[in-house]
């Protein structure tokens, strides 16, 4: 397990066991995206800014990671699906863990959507793609959503809940799911999960409402997050993921980070 050990300190810092990863995978699902055109720019942006990792499939490994710029740690995408598919919610793989190794990955990611109408097949390939972390001393990142008609707001707690514990229990080495928004709902999540658990950023919006989302999830347990679209869609990038590492690694408050992205300090 050794290996694990090793790769993880690529991924989270060292000292707080806190992490800030920005996913950059939406190329596959989506497009090419504002923020995305130029995944080389963009990863060297974040890094500037403190990300631990970026998240995003072979062509982010192949096109624009480590081309320049701070090191930065990379975790590939082994699931895909696209919008223009009769269900997104639909995930397959599309990777190996092997073939993520042979491309110099710190980590790989797997997409299960709880709840789904594939659910089966999904947490299958969740346990074969844990077992072969395993063997070759990958860190794993599940990606747990609850989803499905079940799904609502009396609930969305033990959903979640249920969702996060799944990925600990199948063996993934960090979970990121959604936020439930406040601390003491949260706590409940990390608190009923074995390993680390990051939030996800989820649709583009205010500053002010993404930065007091990253600090109740971290009052709640959270490891850290995972935030795409408003991290890589802001107009500074590396400001705004100064602002969010402030909050996940130094534990300032919400308030503290939005004066940097005022400032630019």
């Amino acid at each position: 397990m050794r290996g694990k050990e090793i790769r993880l300190e690529r991924i989270m810092k060292r000292d707080t066991s806190t992490t800030v990863i920005v996913p950059m995978d939406h190329g596959v699902s989506s497009g090419p995206i504002p923020g995305l055109i130029d995944l080389e720019r963009s990863v060297d942006l974040v890094a500037k800014g403190g990300a631990n990792a970026v998240i995003g499939h072979m062509g982010l490994a192949m096109h624009g990671h480590r081309k320049g710029g701070p090191d930065i740690g990379l975790i590939l995408h082994l699931s895909a699906s696209t919008d223009l598919g009769p269900d997104p919610n639909n995930k397959v793989m599309i990777n190996t863990v092997q073939n993520a190794l042979k491309m110099g990955a710190d980590g790989v990611s797997i997409h299960v959507n709880i709840g789904a109408e594939n659910e089966a097949n999904m947490l299958s390939d969740l346990g074969n793609v844990a077992i072969e972390c395993i063997e070759w001393g990958m860190p794993l990142l599940a990606m747990m959503y609850p989803r499905g008609k079940k799904i609502n707001g009396d609930n969305l707690t033990e959903s979640v809940k249920l969702a996060a514990r799944v990925g600990s229990e199948l063996g993934a080495d960090i979970i990121k799911t959604i936020y439930t928004g406040d601390p003491d709902s949260f706590k409940e999540v990390t608190q009923g999960c074995h390993v680390p658990v990051v939030i996800a950023g989820g649709s583009k919006t205010d500053i002010l409402s993404t930065m007091e989302l990253i600090e109740g999830a971290m009052q709640g347990g959270a490891a850290g997050v995972s935030i795409g679209r408003n991290a890589f869609q802001h107009k500074y990038p590396d400001k705004f993921v100064r602002a969010a590492c402030m909050i996940v690694h130094e534990r300032r408050t919400a308030q503290e980070a939005i004066e940097i992205l005022k400032n630019g300090d």
